[in-house]
């Protein structure tokens, strides 16, 4: 069965380029178009897709409160968010909002497969270049921050995706390493920090703005 997807976005250009590349992919089918997001809520109702592709700055309804908008009315549509912002604030916004991903437009053409197929199967999805984001946002650098958080970079973004709420399997999947290797790491960063349950994790990301 095919993926059923609206593409939201205010450039016909894009939208056709969307519409091309997803069509050319087994189980991928662009159903509808918006061009704002008031189109988006009217054309999702319309046609129950199964994933929105929603760019962040339309005219009129904005990509943000037409998420918020579409996740009252169809809690069961996940929804991808697009945008040219790589801002960890806007990130933030777009999960509280309801969306099941968020997706730089430069990302490569395999990324946004990979991040529909992701959210479809449940996951959420955020785009290697907002996760080093926040990662930027953390704090490290100086020798006291070493001592006492002496992650490497790798383990910093296992940390990160264990507090996404990823498993092993998903994280191995998602960067084509195998799970020995994300369960070493793990082990490794749970040690460093001290922190014996997935619950201490989140709560170590949140504390020290890595979520």
């Amino acid at each position: 069965m095919s993926v059923r997807i609206l593409v939201a976005d205010d450039h016909g250009l894009v939208r056709a380029g969307l519409r091309a590349l997803l069509n050319d992919e087994p189980n991928l089918e662009v159903v509808g178009e918006a061009a704002d997001g008031a189109e988006a809520l009217a054309q999702a109702a319309e046609l129950a897709p199964d994933v929105v592709l929603m760019d962040v700055s339309m005219p009129g309804l904005g990509g943000i409160e037409a998420t918020r908008r579409l996740m009252e009315r169809a809690p069961g549509t996940r929804i991808l968010i697009m945008t040219v912002h790589e801002d960890e604030g806007l990130l933030q916004e777009s999960i509280r909002a309801g969306a099941a991903g968020y997706i730089v437009k430069r990302a490569l053409e395999s990324e946004l497969i990979d991040a529909i197929r992701a959210v479809c199967q449940g996951h959420i999805y955020v785009h290697p270049a907002m996760t080093r984001a926040l990662l930027g946002g953390a704090p490290s650098a100086s020798a006291d921050d070493e001592s006492h958080e002496p992650l490497t970079p790798r383990e910093r973004e296992v940390l990160v995706r264990i507090a996404q709420g990823y498993t092993s399997r998903q994280i191995a999947d998602e960067w084509t390493i195998s799970v020995r290797t994300v369960e070493s790491h793990r082990a490794n960063l749970m040690a460093k920090l001290g922190l014996r349950s997935r619950a201490d994790v989140v709560r170590y990301a949140r504390e020290h703005g890595y979520l």
